[in-house]
């Protein structure tokens, strides 16, 4: 079962659920089980997210970050890892390979219009609230 490290953690563990290690060369990727399956009501997702501990050492991260499992998804939890660094990694059994926030989400309701309201950004993209 997936669990809190600490009492302020925002995020469960999940483990990886291998019957054999997984190799994963510089740049390659692999879908890694969890063996773990959710019921998420209405109105809720999960989310899977980057271990950071995982990143730093390992340069080992989430592709599809974050990735969203919806209230109406009934399959295996399984974890798109990707090994971003030049060494060959290997992801055993029963290692802590991401994180699961669980949230509520609303449902949009799309209105058009013709003109939006004016904001004193107005349509500056990028880097234009400031320098950092």
């Amino acid at each position: 079962m997936p669990a809190y490290h600490t009492s302020g953690s925002a995020g469960m563990d999940l483990k990886a659920d291998l019957d054999t290690p997984v190799r994963l060369l510089p740049l390659g990727r692999a879908l890694i089980p969890t063996g773990m399956y959710i019921e998420l009501p209405e109105g809720f997702e999960a989310q899977v997210r980057p271990r950071s501990g995982l990143a730093i050492k390992k340069g080992i991260t989430v592709l599809n970050s974050p990735g969203t499992i919806d209230s109406d998804y009934r399959g295996e939890i399984g974890v798109m890892l990707v090994n971003l660094s030049q060494e060959e990694v290997l992801v055993e059994d029963g290692e802590r390979i991401a994180q699961l926030v669980i949230s509520k989400h609303e449902k949009a309701e799309w209105i058009p219009v013709d003109t939006l309201n004016e904001t004193e950004r107005g349509e500056s993209g990028y880097g234009s609230t400031g320098s950092g």
